[in-house]
C-alpha cells in the first residue's frame, strides 16, 4: 500500500471521540439554555425600555419595518449585550446567490482623537451596510463594476453571536439587494412569498368567518442528510475536497445491503460530533430534535422542530455552515453533496411544510367539526391546484447538478412532481367529485363529519407514508422529498409559496363571487369543490414512484417530466411559469432572469469544474499507478513464458491484456474529457455552456469512471493511492 494513504488509514482508525473540556461538560450536562446566543424577545425585554421594546415586539410580529428613531437604542442595547458575551466584530450576514451566506466583519473598536478607542454601533450601522457586490452573481442585473450591494437588517430573524477562539462575532441577518433595488439574494423573494401566501390565506379564512386571524405563515420542519468521512483519508481525495463528491471509486465489497446502518448504534466519534453541533445549536436558539444514522453507511442526519419559514431557512443556513465547521474538530470531513458516492443513497433534505395561522391553528390539521373540515378541504384543494397548474415551478425549486444524480433513483423521487394522498384521503376526493360516496377501507378508523351535505366523512387516520412521493401528504402537513443535501430550502418555498399563493387566489375569488351572487357557503363548496378535486386529481398518485409504468402514465396525465437541471431551468422563463412569480410581486422578470442565468451558469461550472478535477487525479494519481501495474503484468507474463510456456502462460497473458485494455480505454476517455471541457469552456451563452456540460462532460466523466472503477480492482492495493470507499464509508 502506498505510504501517503497507509498513514492516512493508521490514523483514521486511531482517531478517538473528542472529549468536552469539564466546563463545556457540565454546561451539556446542565443543559445550556437555549438561545443564549441570541438577542430574542426576552433578552430585548429585559434590556430595552418598555416603549422601545412594543415598538420592536411589532415590528418583528407585523413584519414592518424598524422605526429609524427607536434603532440607535436597539443597536446601542444590541452591542452592549454581544460585548458582555465577548464580541469583538460585528458583521451583516446575508444569502447571495452563491447559494452559501456571505459575511463582512467590522470591529466594534473605532479610535477617537485623542488617540483612544471607543465602542461604536449606531442604529445606522445595525440597520443597512454596504459590501461589495462585483463578485456575487447577478445574472446581469448589473456590470463588475457597478459595485454597490446593499444590506438590511430582517428584524424578523434574531441577531445571533458566533463564538471563535479568540472572540464572538455579533451576526446581524440581513437581506441583500442592488443599487436598483433588485434582490440579489433569496431571502427577500421568500419574504415576499410568505406575505403572497398570508393574504390569500386570509381572506379564505374570513370567507369562513374567521376575524381573529391576522396572518397566515408557511411553518417548515427541515430534515437535513449528510456523510462523514475521517480527514486524513478525504484530505487524499481531491476529488472530495474541491467538488463535494467521489469521481471515481468501485463499489464497496459491502454497501447497504444489509440494511444495519439506519438507525444503528451511533458510533462514539460521531457521537461526539452530533453533540457538539446540537450544543451550538441550541445556544443559537435552534430546535434540534432528531439524530440518528440514515441508510447508507457514513450516512447520518439531523432534523429541527417547526419554525416560521424565514427562520427555518436562516437556521438551515446557518446548521450547514456549522456542521461543516465543527466537522474538522472531531477529524471528519462533513459532505453535504447530494451524491458524494455512487452505488449508495445520495443526501437529501425533506422540506416539510404546512400553514399556521396567527392564532396558531395549523390550517392543513382535518378538524374536529364541519367548519373545520370544509376549510381542510379548500386549502386542500388549493394545494392541490397549485402543485398541479405550476409544478415546473416546484421543479425549478429543486435544481442543480448534484441533486441530478439523485432524483429518480430507488433513493429519492423522480423528477416527476405530484402528490400523495393517501388512499383514505383520495377515496373522500374521488367520492365528492363522482357524486356518491364509495365503500371506504377507512370505516374502521372512525369518521368526521363534514359540514356540507353532499361530502362524505372525513377519516381521522388519513395516510401512511409513500416514501417515494416527491409531495406527501402526512397527516397535518407536506413532506417535499425532492430537494438537495446541499440547497438552500429558499427557493422551493419561494416557488411553493407563490405557486399555493396563486390557487388560494383563485379559490377566494370564485368563493367571492359565489357568496356575492346570493349563495350560502354551503351551497358556494359544494358547487366549487368536485370541479376543483376533478380538475386536479391527475396530479395524485399513491403508487410506487420509480416504476417505469408511473413514466409512462404520468406522460398519459400530461405532468411535465423534466428529468435533468437544464431541462428545467430552459422553462423559467416560460410565460406560464414566470407568471407563477409575477403574479404577486415576488420575483420582477428582471429578477427571474437573472435566477435563471445563475442557475445555468452555476451548473455548467460546476461541471466543468468536475471534469478539471477528474482529468488531473486520473492523469497523476491513477493512470501513473495502473501503467506500474502494467509493467508488472508484463514482466509476469515473460517470466511464466520462460517458465512453463506459451500456453501455460496465458492466465498471466489475459490478466495482461485485461488491464492493458482499460488502461488505453481510459487514456482515451481523459482525452475525451478534455476535449468536452474546452468545447464547453468556449460555448458562448450560460444555457449552452449548461447543455455542453450535460450532453458531452457528463458522459465522458462517466465513460472514464467506469474503467477507472474497474481498473481499480485491477490494480495490486498497494499501488493504489486514492482511499477506497471501503475505508470512506465505514471508518468513523
Amino acid at each position: 500500500m502506498s505510504s501517503p494513504r497507509k498513514k492516512a488509514l493508521f490514523k483514521a482508525i486511531a482517531s478517538a471521540p473528542v472529549t468536552p473540556c469539564a466546563c463545556e461538560r457540565k454546561s451539556m450536562e446542565a443543559g445550556e439554555a437555549f438561545g443564549s446566543n441570541v438577542f430574542g424577545l426576552a433578552v430585548m425585554r429585559k434590556r430595552l425600555p418598555k416603549d422601545v421594546y412594543k415598538k420592536l415586539a411589532k415590528t418583528i410580529r407585523d413584519g414592518e419595518r424598524l422605526d429609524p428613531e427607536i434603532a440607535d437604542v436597539v443597536a446601542n442595547a444590541m452591542k452592549d449585550w454581544a460585548i458582555e458575551r465577548g464580541a469583538t466584530h460585528y458583521t451583516h450576514w446575508f444569502h447571495p446567490m452563491t447559494g452559501l451566506t456571505a459575511e463582512k466583519h467590522d470591529a466594534f473598536l473605532s479610535p477617537s482623537s485623542e488617540g483612544q478607542v471607543i465602542s461604536e454601533f449606531s442604529g445606522k450601522m445595525l440597520i443597512s451596510g454596504e459590501p461589495d457586490a462585483s463578485s456575487f452573481p447577478s445574472g446581469g442585473i448589473r456590470s463588475t463594476f457597478e459595485a454597490r450591494g446593499y444590506t438590511a437588517w430582517d428584524p424578523s430573524v434574531p441577531v445571533f453571536i458566533i463564538d471563535g477562539a479568540y472572540g464572538a462575532t455579533l451576526h446581524i441577518p440581513t437581506y441583500f439587494y442592488s443599487y436598483s433595488g433588485e434582490a440579489l439574494d433569496r431571502k427577500i423573494p421568500l419574504i415576499r412569498s410568505i406575505s403572497a401566501i398570508s393574504r390569500q390565506a386570509v381572506r379564505i379564512l374570513k370567507i369562513f368567518g374567521n376575524a381573529t386571524a391576522t396572518y397566515v405563515r408557511p411553518m417548515i420542519g427541515p430534515e437535513q442528510e449528510y456523510f462523514l468521512v475521517d480527514k486524513n483519508l478525504a484530505s487524499l481525495r481531491t476529488d472530495l475536497m474541491l467538488t463535494g463528491r467521489t469521481l471515481i471509486g468501485a463499489n464497496s465489497p459491502k454497501g447497504q445491503e444489509m440494511e444495519d446502518h439506519y438507525f444503528g448504534a451511533i458510533p462514539s466519534r460521531v457521537m461526539s460530533y452530533m453533540q457538539d453541533v446540537e450544543r451550538e445549536l441550541v445556544a443559537l436558539g435552534i430546535p434540534a430534535k432528531t439524530r440518528h444514522n440514515e441508510v447508507a453507511p457514513g450516512q447520518f442526519e439531523i432534523a429541527p422542530v417547526y419554525e416560521e419559514a424565514n427562520i427555518a431557512c436562516d437556521h438551515n443556513m446557518l446548521t450547514m455552515n456549522l456542521m461543516r465547521h465543527l466537522a474538522g474538530r472531531h477529524g471528519f470531513v462533513c459532505l453535504l453533496h447530494e451524491k458524494p458516492f455512487a452505488g449508495v443513497n445520495g443526501s437529501g433534505k425533506h422540506n416539510n411544510w404546512s400553514l399556521c395561522d396567527s392564532d396558531g391553528v395549523n390550517l392543513l390539521n382535518p378538524g374536529r367539526t364541519p367548519h373545520d373540515n370544509a376549510q381542510f378541504l379548500v386549502f386542500l384543494a388549493a394545494i392541490l391546484r397549485g402543485v398541479h397548474k405550476h409544478s415546473i415551478a416546484l421543479r425549478l425549486g429543486t435544481v442543480g447538478a448534484g441533486n441530478d444524480h439523485r432524483l429518480g433513483a430507488n433513493e429519492a423521487p423522480p423528477a416527476i412532481i405530484s402528490v400523495y394522498l393517501g388512499e383514505q384521503l383520495t377515496e373522500v376526493l374521488e367520492s365528492m367529485t363522482s357524486g356518491g360516496a364509495k365503500s371506504s377501507k377507512s370505516a374502521k378508523s372512525g369518521f368526521m363529519e363534514v359540514g356540507v351535505s353532499t361530502l362524505p366523512p372525513l377519516p381521522v387516520d388519513l395516510s401512511d407514508r409513500n416514501r417515494t412521493s416527491p409531495f406527501a401528504f402526512t397527516g397535518n402537513k407536506f413532506e417535499f422529498r425532492a430537494v438537495g443535501s446541499s440547497q438552500s430550502i429558499a427557493p422551493v418555498n419561494i416557488a411553493l409559496n407563490a405557486a399555493v399563493a396563486c390557487a388560494l387566489d383563485d379559490i377566494a375569488t370564485m368563493l367571492e363571487a359565489s357568496l356575492s351572487a346570493g349563495k350560502n357557503l354551503n351551497e358556494a363548496l359544494q358547487e366549487l369543490l368536485p370541479k376543483l378535486f376533478k380538475e386536479h386529481m391527475p396530479v395524485v398518485f399513491n403508487g410506487n414512484n420509480y416504476t417505469e409504468s408511473w413514466t409512462k402514465e404520468a406522460a398519459r396525465r400530461k405532468l411535465p417530466n423534466l428529468a435533468n437541471s437544464v431541462s428545467a431551468l430552459e422553462r423559467y422563463s416560460d410565460p406560464e411559469v414566470m407568471n407563477v412569480f409575477l403574479r404577486h410581486g415576488i420575483l420582477s422578470e428582471r429578477e427571474i432572469l437573472s435566477r435563471q442565468e445563475i442557475l445555468l451558469e452555476h451548473y455548467a461550472k460546476t461541471l466543468r469544474i468536475e471534469g478539471h478535477v477528474l482529468s488531473d487525479i486520473l492523469r497523476a494519481q491513477v493512470l501513473p499507478q495502473c501503467l506500474q501495474a502494467q509493467t508488472k503484468a508484463a514482466d509476469a507474463v515473460i517470466k511464466a513464458r520462460a517458465i512453463v510456456g506459451d500456453k501455460a502462460a496465458k492466465s498471466e497473458e489475459d490478466n495482461f491484456t485485461l488491464l492493458r485494455g482499460h488502461i488505453m480505454a481510459l487514456q482515451a476517455g481523459v482525452e475525451e474529457l478534455e476535449k468536452a471541457v474546452q468545447q464547453a469552456e468556449n460555448t458562448e451563452g450560460a444555457l449552452e455552456q449548461a447543455k455542453a456540460g450535460r450532453d458531452t462532460i457528463l458522459p465522458a466523466m462517466e465513460e472514464c469512471r467506469r474503467h477507472a472503477d474497474i481498473l481499480e480492482r485491477l490494480v495490486e492495493d498497494g499501488l493504489w493511492e486514492l482511499p477506497k470507499y471501503a475505508e470512506l464509508l465505514w471508518i468513523h
